[in-house]
């Protein structure tokens, strides 16, 4: 008689990964149709490109490690990589760009690890970062933002996606995120309060970025209400960040941003809720977890404000990931029956 040798756990509760993984693609729908309405569809061809390229990618480490292809692709894992990573990168961009980046994703930060459940950095992050280094011509530039929403057609998303080419708007199109505004504009003398005249920023924080934000939010918060993750990670991350910004503001406003916009711009709300809650990379202790969220605001706040890159939320992720075993034998509490913390 033949018997199926199967890795744990054996007893499975409500919570599987396929469900878990379902709820935050759900969760994502948000933030996904606030950036197709803000930034067009290049977005959507992002997400499509970056789904088939992972999936290729995970189906053929696991020929490599022969490991079953069709169970694992079912899960949904590699589905939530990819539309992370999707959406953390412009949605204007060569398609060589995105299949590099769903690469280094999915190969080098999860497999060569030993696959979900194993991985020591965000794969996402990871993807991002290594696009940000490696095409940053492409990474920096996202499409301005305005009242009318001006996107590119069609045509000239699918020609820029295939050959690089550029759309013969691009350039009235593109433009400076919010945070690279006030980094650049800080630099060059200017106060918050004439920065925040400019036609990037809306009623809080930068136009557009503070829909997208709070989107994240909505989705965060009912991942919150079903328990598919924890508040200690996304609350140390806001609650630092928040901090830091309350006492730059209070001792020299014209000079640092106020806290609501440095929460609501950028990628705040969308790494707080679907990037430092991530189980693997991430502390596994309450306190760890808060730990760690703490250890992104600090890091995230400080690249802002004194780093080349205006948001640094991935460097900050990929930095506390290193951090994330320490923190846990730190942090983990011991084993009954053991006088030492495993």
């Amino acid at each position: 008689m033949k018997f199926i040798q199967q890795k744990g756990p054996h007893w499975l509760g409500n919570n599987t990964v396929t469900v878990v993984m379902r709820r935050v693609l759900l969760a994502l729908l948000p933030v996904s149709i606030i950036s197709v309405w803000l930034f067009g569809p290049g977005v959507v061809l992002n997400l499509i490109i970056a789904a088939l390229a992972c999936a290729g990618f995970e189906a053929f480490v696991l020929r490599l490690r022969a490991q079953p292809v069709a169970a694992t692709l079912s899960d949904g894992s590699i589905l939530v990589t990819a539309a992370l990573l999707a959406l953390s990168l412009p949605p204007l961009l060569p398609w060589w760009v995105t299949v590099v980046a769903s690469c280094f994703a999915t190969i080098v930060a999860k497999h060569l690890y030993g696959g979900l459940g194993y991985n020591l950095f965000n794969p996402a992050m990871v993807g991002y970062l290594v696009a940000l280094i490696a095409f940053p011509q492409y990474v920096a530039d996202w499409p301005g933002v305005d009242g009318d929403r001006s996107w590119p057609a069609l045509g000239a998303v699918l020609n820029y996606c295939a050959t690089g080419a550029l759309p013969a708007n691009f350039d009235a199109l593109s433009g400076a995120t919010p945070l690279d505004t006030i980094k650049e504009q800080l630099g060059n003398m200017r106060t918050m309060a004439e920065i925040r005249e400019g036609a990037g920023f809306g009623l809080v924080a930068g136009y557009g970025w503070e829909w997208l934000n709070l989107a994240s939010l909505a989705g965060g918060l009912w991942l919150l209400r079903l328990r598919v993750i924890s508040w200690h990670a996304p609350g140390g991350l806001l609650l630092t960040l928040g901090l830091l910004y309350l006492t730059g503001y209070a001792l020299d406003s014209g000079a640092n941003p106020s806290p609501v916009l440095g929460l609501l711009s950028g990628g705040t709300m969308f790494a707080a809720f679907f990037i430092v809650t991530d189980p693997v990379s991430g502390a596994a202790s309450p306190a760890g977890r808060l730990i760690f969220g703490t250890g992104v605001g600090v890091l995230t706040f400080a690249l802002r404000k004194w780093g080349a890159y205006p948001d640094g939320l991935a460097f900050a992720v990929v930095f506390m990931n290193m951090c994330a075993p320490l923190i846990d034998r730190c942090t983990v509490p011991r084993v009954y029956g053991h006088r030492k913390r495993p």
